[in-house]
């Protein structure tokens, strides 16, 4: 993924004074409209899914550049003022608790844009899978809490959603394009938006690990038992801590726990790639 830019987006409470967020409201509904109008759907999903562009009309509507406000905010403007318009695209999901309802919305499509059920399933799909790999495939300590998916009356797709590092107090902003999308495991991001770059990152998505996907594969298709005897190995550690050496750094440290009904689960569907792996229910951060 190339560099594009960055964006400050230090954790702040309260929220956005009604007054600002009724001029934002107002405000996005004209930029997508004179988008939608000059240049089509997806062409507005393409520019949501630009990190860069995305924080820019953030900013072009009012709202403080330095906050991750910034994005919960806009999302949710933008979600009000489409579910006014008549321009063909949806805005689903948003902070908290309303992101998990997300699946239910998308099932109501059904009847407003006539989607198969097919076309249904498949971006029920996307949005848990896009939300699954930014939490479990891409484990960088910030936690997602916020996500929004785009829908056009078509069916194409975009997904912004935003993690949270409450030790740091800073957040990070993930960006998908349905249409980019050829693989939801190896290089799926459009973009990603944060003020550092993190120095110890369990990073699945990234090609260079796709060695470690497959490698994956093979350890759960050894079976639970192979598995659990390995694993109190591994969880022994080395002798150096008893030679007086220095101990391994945090990143090589093995959890505690393991899901093994989701390993069980796993191995008797002899699933054959990292991908199908991750969709099995269960396999959270700890496992993976």
């Amino acid at each position: 993924m190339r560099r594009t830019g960055i964006a400050s987006l230090p954790l702040h409470p309260g929220k956005a004074p009604p007054w600002l967020f009724k001029r934002m409201k107002r405000l996005s509904s004209l930029i997508v409209k004179a988008i939608v109008l000059e240049y089509g759907r997806k062409e507005f999903l393409r520019r949501i899914s630009d990190p860069i562009w995305f924080q820019a009309m953030g900013c072009a509507l009012g709202y403080d550049w330095h906050s991750s406000g910034l994005t919960t905010v806009l999302t949710g403007a933008l979600r009000e003022a489409l579910s006014e318009e008549d321009l063909g695209i949806a805005v689903l999901g948003g902070k908290g608790r309303v992101s998990r309802k997300v699946p239910e919305e998308i099932a109501k499509l059904t009847s407003k844009y006539e989607l198969s059920q097919q076309k249904i399933e498949a971006l029920i799909r996307a949005s848990r899978l896009s939300a699954k790999v930014d939490n479990a495939v891409l484990q960088d300590g910030y936690s997602l809490y916020h996500h929004a998916f785009f829908v056009t009356e078509e069916g194409y797709w975009a997904v912004v959603q935003q993690g949270m590092n409450p030790k740091i107090r800073l957040a990070r902003r993930y960006h998908w394009l349905g249409e980019n999308v050829s693989s939801f495991i190896n290089e799926p991001h459009s973009g990603l938006i944060s003020e550092r770059v993190e120095e110890i990152v369990f990073d699945l998505t990234a090609r260079s690990s796709n060695p470690a996907r497959e490698v994956s594969v093979d350890l759960v298709n050894e079976g639970p038992n192979r598995l659990r005897r390995m694993f109190r190995e591994a969880t022994r550690g080395p002798l150096s801590k008893y030679l007086e050496e220095k101990p391994l750094p945090k990143y090589v440290e093995f959890p505690r726990k393991l899901n093994w009904e989701a390993l069980r689960k796993a191995y008797e569907m002899s699933v054959s790639d990292f991908q199908e792996l991750v969709e099995i229910r269960g396999f959270g951060p700890g496992t993976i």
